[in-house]
């Protein structure tokens, strides 16, 4: 079909009718329209540091990974929920990245870790949804706030 009929197109197919694509023919939309930053296992620790006090995720993906698609396509479509969430956002090709997959133990893609200076607070495994993936910010929001009250 071709992509001038975009209103029957669904938007959850391969965007073949246009999106930034990285090398390789992945689809960078999401990763640049989210201001994620690509992390490298050289990398990866540095740039977690210049997060300072925010809530940082890293989305980690592979190329031809269906479901890192169609994350990537349902944040765009959400995207005011995904952005009221309040991220700093990073991404890593674990297919090209293995350090980063062995490292953090990665079953499968995509995965989502969140991280607070410097401190891993958790992960979502897979995608499930904005409503889900909400869950999982407010539950590393509650690990942050319990973290800064045994300080106090």
């Amino acid at each position: 079909m071709p992509a001038e009929m975009s209103d029957t197109t669904d938007p959850l197919e391969s965007s073949a009718a246009g999106g930034a694509h990285a090398p390789g023919g992945v689809d960078a939309t999401a990763f640049t329209a989210f201001g994620m930053r690509e992390l490298t296992a050289g990398t990866f620790d540095a740039e977690l540091a210049r997060a300072g006090d925010a809530l940082a995720v890293v989305f980690f993906w592979g190329v031809d990974c269906f479901n890192c698609e169609v994350a990537k396509k349902t944040m765009l479509l959400q995207r005011e929920a995904i952005e009221a969430l309040n991220l700093r956002w990073y991404h890593a090709n674990v297919y090209q990245e293995r350090a980063l997959g062995t490292r953090f133990a990665l079953h499968g893609v995509p995965s989502f870790f969140f991280f607070h200076a410097g401190r891993k607070l958790g992960r979502a495994t897979g995608w499930q949804g904005v409503p889900q993936f909400g869950m999982a910010v407010a539950a590393a929001r509650e690990k942050i706030a319990a973290f800064s009250a045994k300080k106090a």
